[in-house]
């Protein structure tokens, strides 16, 4: 089995479940989950059984450590994250419409998930011919940018495999819109990528299938394209599919998408060719069959990391070996 390495953000996220009256004056009421695509990532993994580790830095406060309890207590490898002594733990508070749909508002400015620096990056995190996964969420300025660049450059001249998901948060951004140039410049350095249908339209600037084809001319393996309930398009050099999720009344999509990428790290983890898995459409189909279930599971349930299913609650749909 390849160990799966989530690097980037961990944070926790305020999930809001309403108002209530404290002296006849509205409040909203949040219940504090850990999270962070990348940690959430790591944790949908290892709950299915990969050896799944997080690289990323959090805070010495108490968010920081409840993040690296959790990460702990769902089985992720912590001894690559990293604890800064003085920078903050970054906080996201999450609102839910009646159909379970988010917006974010972030508390991000120099918090401990975007200072960690080039020199914190060791060898030892692509030990064993990993698989590294990313966001773009470690995108969002200069700094940690490069810092990002640093760790997909020194993945690649190790042998990782890379994932990407895409994962935009625009309100992360300088001016509140993402710098297509800088996602645009990592996703032919990936292995799979998983894009948003919006997301891909917003990167593609409305030529698609131009796009595609140039992606997969530089060496891309995958491209995993979700749209909500929607179907998922299964696209690589050789063809495109489509997969239909299963139908779920959704409680809270937080952690869906996590849950979906999360199943695909560990399917990709169990493979000893990885490139011939991509190759072969229809084996890769039947991952993403399996996938979408695990993403429709965690929907279906409040929060992130206690939303992922275990192996257990998929195993009798599960496909791929």
């Amino acid at each position: 089995m390849n160990r799966v390495v989530c690097f980037g953000e961990a944070l926790i996220d305020f999930l809001n479940t309403g108002q209530e009256l404290a002296d006849g004056t509205p409040h909203n009421v949040f219940i504090q989950f850990p999270g962070g695509a990348p940690a959430n990532a790591a944790v949908a993994a290892a709950k299915l059984g990969a050896n799944a580790a997080f690289a990323g830095q959090v805070g010495n406060d108490p968010f920081g450590l409840f993040i690296v309890e959790a990460l702990q207590r769902y089985g992720v490898d912590t001894s690559l994250t990293l604890v800064h002594p003085d920078a903050p733990t970054a906080l996201a508070f999450v609102f839910l419409d009646e159909a379970g749909e988010r917006s974010f508002s972030f508390r991000r400015d120099a918090t401990a998930d975007i200072v960690i620096t080039r020199g914190q990056v060791g060898s030892d995190w692509f030990d064993g011919d990993p698989i590294l996964h990313f966001c773009s969420n470690t995108l969002t300025d200069s700094h940690i940018a490069g810092v990002t660049r640093h760790v997909v450059d020194q993945a690649r001249n190790r042998g990782a495999t890379i994932s990407f998901d895409v994962n935009l948060r625009h309100n992360l951004w300088s001016g509140g819109v993402a710098d297509k140039r800088a996602v645009n410049d990592l996703v032919p350095q990936s292995d799979v990528v998983k894009f948003s249908t919006d997301e891909l339209e917003f990167l593609c600037e409305g030529d698609r299938d131009t796009y595609l084809e140039s992606i997969f001319a530089s060496g891309l393996g995958a491209a995993l394209i979700t749209d909500g309930p929607g179907d998922i398009e299964v696209a690589t050099p050789q063809s495109r599919t489509t997969v239909s999720p299963p139908a779920v009344d959704a409680v809270d999509t937080t952690g869906g998408g996590d849950a979906f990428i999360g199943a695909v790290l560990y399917g990709l983890s169990l493979q000893g060719d990885i490139a011939g898995f991509l190759a072969d459409v229809d084996r890769l189909k039947s991952l993403v069959v399996s996938a979408s279930r695990c993403g429709a599971i965690a929907v279906s349930r409040k929060g992130a990391f206690p939303s992922f299913p275990t192996f257990d609650d998929v195993a009798d749909t599960w496909s791929i070996q």
